[in-house]
């Protein structure tokens, strides 16, 4: 009885807010949602000959008008009428594109609100999407991973989404399931007029078919999360092996101050790295070592916890100088994860050489990829996106038409 008055209160109530961004602009745009929107924004709309016509418009349709307070002008505006169920939320719909200066909107919102609607939730007008039928769960949540977007893929495969792949791509699943169920079924009914010779192989065969298509879904759900999340990545390695360079070349700038004095980085800094369209969220950590100084030691303490957290580590290597305990430090601490080794200033007469890592991680070869960089000269930049690509990507991600699945509920 609670959901059902739950229901019936979400279907009558009228509500209302900001559809734009709360900052100046051009236009800006407060969306009225429910039963009772058009008489309300008729309440306070007015058209070029002073009447208040806005009922007897035809749905979809737009028209140029003016707002008033009373007697008062208070903006001049476009009025979009959508009804019922042809709008977003299939209730009727009235959205008031106004001039977009915050104080001009909130005063329009204020005037809707103080004639009969309510101000609407954070995700509400595509809750009610949802629960009138409109798009499916995985429709509504599309809805944010767009606005949330951090590369193209992340936005290509976010809008296919938000048109129902997924959903269709489960209702051919679940139809054709139903199918070989009603045959089933019939069949054990009336055994006399419906034969299931070879009707076993046949429904094998259909089986594998549809368990093979529902794993390749499932492999590839971890490229999803990739593309929808980014990777954490954290940079880690001793002071002065060219950590903080390798941020500043990643990001385009100076985020990090880079000296030749070991331990500049005393604490933790965030840059996102966008490389062919793979978002990288990276941390560029302390330099592992042991040592007196209070900060510093801080900062070291502060790395070793996000390192623990990282879906990647970038393992930065001083190849010009021997290992020595804070290098098998750092190497015991990366075990079991997915890591890029660059053996950087190869600039220079090098120390350290390929095979002392590879028999170092011999048995984690999937996951270890060992590269020669120098940060100075800017060499193994494009070994670097071909690793991460490498790591943390099966199979091709660039067409167009590819259904992927980018959450766990999915």
């Amino acid at each position: 009885a609670a959901f059902l008055r739950i229901g019936v209160f979400m279907k009558r109530d009228t509500i209302a807010a900001i559809a734009t961004a709360m900052s100046n602009s051009g236009i800006g745009i407060i969306r009225v949602s429910g039963d009772d929107s058009i008489d309300i924004v008729d309440c306070i709309y007015r058209d070029k000959n002073n009447n208040r016509v806005l009922k007897a418009y035809k749905k979809n349709t737009i028209h140029y008008g003016f707002i008033y307070e009373g007697e008062e002008l208070a903006d001049e505006v476009m009025v979009s009428v959508m009804k019922k169920p042809h709008s977003f939320t299939a209730e009727d719909t009235v959205e008031i594109n106004c001039h977009g200066g915050v104080l001009v909107m909130k005063r329009i919102l204020e005037l809707v609100i103080k004639n009969g609607a309510r101000l609407a939730e954070p995700g509400e007008f595509t809750k009610r999407a949802f629960l009138n039928g409109r798009i499916d769960l995985s429709e509504a949540e599309a809805v944010m991973d767009v606005i949330s977007s951090k590369n193209d893929m992340a936005l290509k495969n976010s809008v296919r989404q938000l048109k129902g792949s997924v959903h269709k791509k489960i209702v051919e699943y679940r139809k054709l399931i139903l199918h070989e169920i009603a045959f089933i079924e019939s069949a054990l009914d009336d055994p006399e007029h419906i034969s299931l010779d070879n009707y076993p192989k046949d429904l094998s065969l259909k089986i594998d078919l549809l368990i093979e298509d529902i794993e390749k879904l499932l492999c590839l759900s971890e490229n999803g999360k990739i593309i929808k999340e980014g990777v954490k990545t954290v940079i880690v390695g001793k002071p002065n092996a060219g950590k903080s360079s390798l941020l500043n070349i990643l990001a385009g700038e100076d985020r990090a101050i880079v000296t030749d004095i070991a331990g500049t980085t005393r604490d933790i800094i965030e840059e996102d790295i966008l490389i062919d369209n793979i978002h990288l969220h990276m941390v560029d950590t302390a330099g592992i070592r042991f040592t007196d100084d209070v900060i510093e030691k801080i900062g070291v303490d502060k790395a070793k916890k996000y390192l623990k957290e990282a879906d990647l580590i970038v393992y930065v290597v001083d190849s010009s100088i021997p290992l020595d305990e804070s290098d098998f430090e750092i190497m015991d601490m990366i075990q079991e994860r997915k890591c890029i080794i660059l053996l950087n200033k190869s600039d220079l007469n090098s120390e350290i050489f390929l095979e002392d890592f590879k028999r170092q991680f011999k048995d984690r070869q999937g996951d270890v990829i060992i590269i020669r960089t120098s940060t100075r000269e800017n060499t193994g930049m494009d070994d670097f996106e071909d690793a991460v690509k490498k790591l943390f990507f099966t199979g091709s991600i660039s067409s167009d038409s590819e259904i992927m699945i980018t959450s766990l509920r999915h």
